[in-house]
């Protein structure tokens, strides 16, 4: 493995010229072996063509870089190694944690206060269905896209990375700075398995990585020109339902697949105020318009991540004889009617028949009704509003999957808070639909939200030099919460008890539309600004007296 970054570091010193002139790399370490990496070779130039003459350009440069690079969540351990290789190249010291959480100092002439710079390593893997595109094996290919909002950054028919590669990516650009930059000491720190729980900051172990900073800058929120100051709390309930079958299908019925796909999906956290459509929600639906042709189900399948809303789902369905292939159709082509006025933002919004030529047996009569009724009962969008923020979901819960499971299926949802105690409630509600129906229902150790402090010395500063940048000036500025599940929250929770006193946190980012769907798209115009607030931030604080 050593000997492929070793590479990947070589090609990226021969791609960018200049770029590291005067820099502290040891090129004397590097190997110029090729022949063994040629997928990530060939994503590495790729992805270098797609992003030439962008700027900033060491961000790109290390964009580029990590997403040639599989980093699917609980698969970082390659990346995990390019960054420790990076360090090492430079001479900046480094360590890791238990499970891989990974902290790279950079030391500083200035004697003001050490800032934690944080991002975390992993992406979402979802891709259209056509796509053979596999995540762990396979560079992300990055092209340009023009729409009417401006020019964008995006991938080949996968989600970009850019949540969180590019606060990775600002962070190595960070790093990478002249040794006279007006920098303080930073610890720029880089988790792990985010995208699946926050799973890397829960484990956080502050003494083995030695962290020391009093003041974090978080890069992964995606609403350039907004300050974030505070994010929900969250957790999963997993149900697993029992279900039973026919020994086989009943004589002479009839095995159809109807499948939905087309829609946005997105964030289950950010999108979920927009109503886009549930794919398990609506599948089920029209499940419940075919009740009349005494249909059976004999799967139903839907969903991948638990923090995406989702885009497709199917279902194997037994017809009885009397069901007419013509009056299934008629049946479905109703509900994909009155479902596509219902979800008019869903504009690829697909409901099809399929012809099924194997099919397992279908479930019992009344198993099929339990299965129905658990997914039709579990809440799935926003729960509560904000009375503080207004506009601010403050409660929500997403169908994140269904899944056959040797006995059944396994549903799972997600839910968000800003309050814990609402966020059990909701959960409790989930157990009850899913006790009624037959199912167990284990809920997960939910993670923290991030209490919002208004008189926080790093907001006040970023809302000042951020107010420069936009024409309304710092009364321009948003600050607001989140929801969703930042690591802000855990973080500073890990960080207050190793140390005592209190982590003083700002997150900010440039504008990523369609996050967690392969519609993820970076705003171009968004990251030379981003890049100049994050430096502007740190210059203050290595400055001030």
């Amino acid at each position: 493995m050593a000997k492929y970054f070793d590479t990947v570091t070589f090609l990226l010193i021969i791609s960018s010229g200049h770029a590291f002139a005067g820099s502290r790399i040891k090129t004397s370490s590097i190997s110029t072996r090729l022949a063994s990496i040629a997928p990530f070779k060939f994503g590495l130039e790729e992805n270098l063509q797609a992003t030439k003459g962008l700027q900033p350009e060491p961000l790109y440069r290390h964009f580029a870089a990590i997403s040639a690079i599989p980093r699917a969540s609980t698969n970082e351990a390659a990346v995990l190694e390019y960054l420790k290789e990076f360090a090492e190249a430079r001479g900046f010291e480094h360590a890791s944690d238990s499970v891989g959480n990974l902290v790279i100092r950079r030391p500083s002439r200035f004697g003001s206060s050490t800032v934690l710079v944080q991002g975390h390593v992993d992406m979402v893997t979802e891709k259209h269905t056509s796509s053979p595109h596999d995540f762990l094996k396979d560079p992300i290919r990055l092209r340009q896209i023009k729409n009417s909002e401006g020019t964008w950054l995006a991938a080949t028919d996968t989600t970009l990375g850019a949540d969180n590669g590019i606060g990775v990516a600002a962070a190595l650009a960070l790093l990478e700075e002249p040794e006279d930059a007006e920098l303080p000491p930073l610890e720029c720190l880089f988790t792990v398995d985010e995208e699946t729980g926050l799973t890397g900051a829960q484990a956080l172990d502050v003494k083995a990585l030695g962290l020391e900073a009093t003041t974090m800058l978080n890069l992964d929120t995606e609403e350039w020109g907004t300050l974030y100051f505070g994010c929900a709390g969250g957790g999963k309930s997993t149900m697993d339902l029992p279900l039973d079958r026919e020994a086989a299908p009943p004589p002479g019925w009839r095995a159809m697949e109807l499948v939905v796909s087309g829609l946005m999906g997105g964030h289950s956290g950010i999108n979920i105020h927009e109503d886009r459509g549930n794919a398990i929600k609506i599948l089920v639906r029209v499940l419940d318009e075919l009740s009349g042709l005494s249909a059976r189900a004999a799967s139903l399948q839907g969903g991948d991540k638990h923090n995406a809303i989702p885009r497709e789902a199917s279902a194997v369905v037994w017809f009885p004889p009397g069901a007419s292939k013509a009056a299934v159709e008629a049946a479905v082509s109703g509900a994909r009617s009155f479902l596509r006025e219902e979800f008019a933002n869903e504009a690829g919004l697909a409901i099809e028949v399929r012809e099924c030529v194997r099919a397992p047996a279908p479930y019992s009569a009344e198993a099929h009704e339990r299965l129905l009724q658990l997914l039709q009962v579990l809440p799935s969008g926003v729960i509560k509003y904000s009375h503080v923020c207004p506009g601010l979901v403050e409660t929500s819960t997403n169908i994140a999957s269904v899944k056959l499971t040797a006995s059944g299926a396994q549903v799972v949802s997600s839910t968000r808070s800003s309050f814990k105690e609402a966020l059990e409630a909701t959960r409790r509600s989930i157990a009850s639909a899913a006790k009624l129906s037959g199912a167990s229902c284990e809920a997960d150790e939910a993670y923290p939200g991030w209490a919002p402090n208004p008189a926080s010395p790093i907001i006040s500063t970023s809302k000042r030099l951020l107010g420069l940048m936009l024409p309304g000036g710092e009364g321009g500025v948003e600050v607001i919460a989140i929801h969703a599940g930042l690591e802000c929250g855990l973080l500073a929770e890990k960080v207050n008890s190793a140390r005592g006193g209190k982590l003083d946190i700002v997150s900010f980012g440039p504008t990523i539309k369609g996050a967690h769907s392969p519609d993820e798209r970076l705003l171009l115009d968004t990251v030379p600004p981003f890049w100049d607030l994050v430096k502007g931030v740190l210059r203050d604080i290595a400055l001030a007296k």
